[in-house]
C-alpha cells in the first residue's frame, strides 16, 4: 500500500470541522431539529439518501435548501413531483431546435442527470412513467435517455427527499425501500422554541453566520476519508447484537440496509473528527432500521440500551409525560376545581420529578461526553405538556407560561 499524503488528515479535519459548523449554524436556526441537521449530514456523507418524514408546515424543504446550499459549487437540482410528472422534466426535456432538425436529443442542464445534490419533495407521488428512472437514479446514479442508447452516469452524491405521508402503493414503496434513512419530524414542542419563531416573524434577525464546504473536499470526504475510518470489532459486535434484538421483537431489516448503515456509522465517526467508530454513533441506526413509525420507538430504545443509558431513561420518563398529556385530554370538559385537584394530586409533582430527572441526566451525559439529542427531544415534550396543564388546567396566562418553565 502506498503512503498517505501527510496532508490529507488535516484536510479531512477541516472538512469535517466546516460541515460541524454549518450543523450547528443550521440547528441554532431551526428549532428542535439538531438531530435532524446532524443526520442529514452524516447521510450525505455516507453517499446515501434521506427522507424527511412530517407533516406540511414543519420546515422540511427550507432545511434541505439551507444545507445543500452550503456545498460551494456543487449543481443543485429540486423538484415537487405530482402523479403527472413526466421522466422528461425530472432528467431532461427534448431539445425542440435539434427536434426541428430531425435529431432527438435531450437537455440534460440543470436537471436530476447533472445534480451533485438533489432535494425531491413529494418523492412518494412519483409518476408510474417516471418510476423506474427514479429508482435507477437513486440506485445506481444513472438515467436511460428517451431515445435509448448508453446511460448517462449522473454525479449525484445524495439526495434528500420528503414526504408529508408514507407510501400507499406498491410502487411508491420500492422507492421508500432505497431511502436508507428516514427522519421524522413533527411541529414545535417546547413552548420556549415556539414563543422565539413568534418573535422571529416580526423582528429583523442579525446577519446569520454562513459556512460553507467546497464540493471537491465533499466529494473526497464521500469517497475517500469516510470509507477510511476503522470499524472496530466492538462495534461489529454491537451491530449483531442490536441484529439479534430487534428480531426477537419481530423487526426484521434486509441484509443490504444493514450493510449499508456501517457507513452511516462511518460517516458519523468522520463528521465527529473520529478515526473510528465508537459505539455513541450507533444512535444514527434509530433512523435506519425501522418501516413504519409505530416502529420507531422500539428500534430507538434497543439502540439506546446499547449506547446511551442516560437516553433509555429518558424514554422511560417520556412515557410518564405521554400518560399524563392523555389524561389531560380525557379531562377536557370538567370543572376547573376537578383540573386543579389533579394537578396539585398527581400531574404537578410527576412533571417536577420527570423534570429534574431530566436535567441530572443532561448533566451527566454532557460529562461523559454522550449525545443529549433523546433527552433534549424529551425535556422538551415535558416542558410542552406542563405548559398545557398550566394554561388549560390552572389558567394560567399564556404569556407567563415560559418564566414558569
Amino acid at each position: 500500500m502506498g503512503q498517505k499524503d501527510p496532508q490529507e488528515a488535516p484536510a479531512a479535519q477541516d472538512t469535517a470541522e466546516r460541515l460541524r459548523a454549518i450543523g450547528d449554524e443550521l440547528s441554532d436556526r431551526f428549532y428542535e431539529r439538531a438531530d435532524v441537521v446532524r443526520t442529514l449530514l452524516v447521510t450525505l456523507l455516507a453517499g446515501r439518501h434521506s427522507l424527511i418524514l412530517g407533516p406540511p408546515g414543519t420546515a422540511k424543504s427550507e432545511l434541505a435548501r439551507e444545507l445543500t446550499g452550503r456545498i460551494v459549487g456543487a449543481s443543485y437540482w429540486e423538484i415537487l413531483l405530482s402523479k403527472f410528472t413526466a421522466p422528461t422534466r425530472m432528467f431532461g426535456p427534448v431539445d425542440v431546435a435539434a427536434l426541428a432538425r430531425g435529431e432527438y436529443r435531450q437537455v440534460y442542464e440543470g436537471r436530476a442527470t447533472t445534480a451533485h445534490v438533489a432535494f425531491i419533495d413529494e418523492i412518494f407521488k412519483c409518476s408510474t412513467a417516471a418510476l423506474n428512472e427514479t429508482l435507477g437514479y437513486l440506485n445506481e446514479r444513472i438515467y436511460h435517455p428517451e431515445s435509448g442508447g448508453e446511460p448517462v452516469r449522473c454525479p449525484l452524491i445524495g439526495a434528500i427527499t420528503a414526504s408529508n405521508e408514507l407510501p400507499d402503493g406498491e410502487d411508491s414503496a420500492a422507492i421508500y425501500d432505497r431511502l436508507l434513512v428516514r427522519i421524522e419530524v413533527t411541529y414545535l414542542e417546547d413552548p420556549s422554541n415556539f414563543a422565539a419563531l413568534v418573535r422571529s416573524a416580526v423582528s429583523r434577525p442579525a446577519a446569520p453566520k454562513r459556512t460553507t464546504v467546497d464540493l471537491a473536499e465533499l466529494r473526497h470526504a464521500v469517497a475517500e476519508a469516510v470509507p477510511a475510518v476503522e470499524v472496530p470489532d466492538g462495534i461489529v459486535d454491537a451491530v449483531c447484537t442490536l441484529r439479534a434484538a430487534l428480531r426477537r421483537k419481530e423487526l426484521i431489516a434486509s441484509d443490504r440496509r444493514w450493510r449499508q448503515a456501517v457507513g452511516l456509522l462511518q460517516a458519523s465517526a468522520y463528521l465527529d473528527g473520529r478515526p473510528s467508530v465508537a459505539e455513541s454513533d450507533l444512535s444514527v441506526l434509530t433512523h435506519v432500521l425501522w418501516n413504519s413509525p409505530a416502529e420507531r420507538p422500539t428500534v430507538e430504545r434497543e439502540v439506546l440500551h446499547l449506547v446511551n443509558p442516560d437516553a433509555k431513561e429518558a424514554l422511560d420518563l417520556a412515557d410518564t409525560i405521554e400518560e399524563l398529556e392523555t389524561q389531560l385530554d380525557a379531562m377536557a370538559g370538567q370543572s376547573r376545581e376537578a383540573l386543579s385537584e389533579w394537578v396539585i394530586k398527581k400531574a404537578h409533582n410527576q412533571l417536577a420529578m420527570a423534570g429534574k430527572r431530566l436535567e441530572r441526566l443532561r448533566a451527566d451525559a454532557v460529562g461523559a461526553g454522550r449525545s443529549t439529542t433523546a433527552i433534549d427531544r424529551v425535556t422538551g415534550r415535558q416542558r410542552a405538556v406542563r405548559a398545557r396543564v398550566l394554561t388549560e388546567a390552572l389558567g394560567v396566562d399564556a404569556s407567563t407560561v415560559r418564566a414558569q418553565l
